[in-house]
């Protein structure tokens, strides 16, 4: 075959490409999910995540799969988010798994254990060490499937009106914190709260 002919054959099926793209978009149906976030719109690094995702599905699909954040207290209460997936309410919630610790205690190990993985670390076990396939296969349960959406890291301390000096500091001190993190702080004498970001 020659150059010339070979440039136009595939000019030739580029443009039937590029003509039949708009036609295939126009026959599929237009999904809307809602997305009910644990965040408050305050809280821009963690509920404009899922603003950023949505624009990007939107934009990869043409607009035929739309997403439509709300935030905590919109449709449930932050700490609701779960459940809210769980019976269908919404389609998605942008939420942190270390809030249904009460549930069942295998949700701290996708968001947050202490003294656990950092950030690259707990990203190579999702991506390259079968945690994200061990996540998936634990929400079954809860009618849920998951897909990290960012990472905060593990909660290493906090914000205290005086000075913790040392362990006794701790007692009777309530601390805003979840999950294994909180069990942790009632085993050294302090009072662990878990309020939703969207609850502060």
């Amino acid at each position: 075959m020659k150059r010339r002919k070979f440039l136009q054959a595939v000019g030739a099926g580029l443009g039937a490409a590029a003509i039949a793209k708009p036609a295939v978009a126009q026959t599929n149906p237009v999904v809307r999910w809602r997305l009910t976030s644990s965040f408050p719109k305050a809280l821009d690094t963690l509920y404009g995540a899922m603003d950023t995702i949505a624009k990007f599905v939107a934009e990869a699909t043409d607009n035929q799969f739309q997403m439509q954040p709300f935030a905590a207290g919109e449709i449930v209460p932050g700490l609701n988010a779960l459940d809210a997936v769980t019976t269908g309410t919404v389609e998605a919630c942008p939420t942190a798994a270390q809030y249904y610790f009460g549930k069942d205690p295998t949700f701290a190990l996708f968001c947050a254990v202490p003294f656990g993985l950092n950030t690259r670390q707990q990203n190579a076990w999702f991506y390259d060490g079968d945690g994200m396939n061990l996540m998936n296969e634990f929400g079954r349960a809860y009618n849920v499937h998951s897909i990290p959406a960012g990472n905060t890291g593990c909660q290493m301390g906090g914000w205290f009106r005086k000075e913790i000096k040392d362990v006794g500091d701790l007692h009777g001190l309530k601390f805003r914190i979840a999950g294994l993190a909180g069990l942790t702080i009632r085993k050294l004498g302090g009072v662990p709260q878990q309020i939703a970001g969207g609850d502060i």
